[in-house]
């Protein structure tokens, strides 16, 4: 596995990196009726290719985004917008064949809710997964990946996410490969002892 780069299976040799329009001061003139609306634990300004946006942690509940600038959820990404947005974050040979918004995620994205899929036709099969609030690419997925991911599965014993190596059908295996390698140590020391004897016993003769 080590003979594949990990950018390669990270798809990063397939990522653009993008160039935008930096923030306004004047995007945060919404902050404060929006701390009003409900207490925050974090508020968080980004540029993105579809505006400045707020992204709103509150002490309780689920993180929402809004637009820096009316202070009101962003509308509903189209296709084309999806399309648009990965072409401009894509580098490679690739063009952009199918767009989909999956609701919920694949679990090969390790998130939740709906997000975008953009499945370009270069020799790795890129996926970019795009937030549908936001327009960025949140996860990159190949045929490498999967491939990858396929042997890494085996080698932690973890069949359903990969995510797990400390689980009991490893630390099983762990213990009986020791059973076996301290047996062949006992076995490597009792074959040696019955050969030393055995030479002893020829020098006497």
């Amino acid at each position: 596995m080590t003979a594949i780069p990990i950018e390669r299976v990270r798809s990063e040799n397939r990522l653009q990196p993008l160039t935008l329009a930096p923030l306004d001061p004047a995007a945060t003139a919404q902050l404060p009726f929006l701390v009003a609306q409900a207490p925050l634990a974090k508020a968080e300004l980004k540029s993105t290719s579809r505006g400045p946006v707020w992204v709103l942690t509150p002490v309780e509940g689920e993180p929402r985004t809004v637009s820096a600038a009316t202070g009101e959820p962003l509308p509903a990404m189209t296709p084309n917008e999806a399309r648009t947005a990965a072409v401009a974050a894509y580098k490679g040979p690739g063009q952009p064949v199918a767009v989909r918004l999956l609701d919920p995620a694949p679990k090969e994205t390790g998130r939740e809710g709906p997000i975008w899929r953009v499945s370009f036709d270069d020799p790795e099969k890129t996926d970019f997964y795009l937030s549908p609030e936001t327009g960025e690419v949140v996860t990159r997925r190949s045929g490498v990946w999967r491939f990858y991911d396929f042997f890494w599965r085996l080698h932690v014993m973890d069949w359903n996410d990969g995510e797990h190596f400390n689980h009991p059908l490893i630390v099983i295996v762990t213990f009986l490969t020791l059973i076996i390698v301290l047996s062949g140590f006992v076995l490597l020391w009792v074959r040696l002892a019955r050969d030393y004897k055995g030479w002893k016993a020829k020098r006497r003769t």
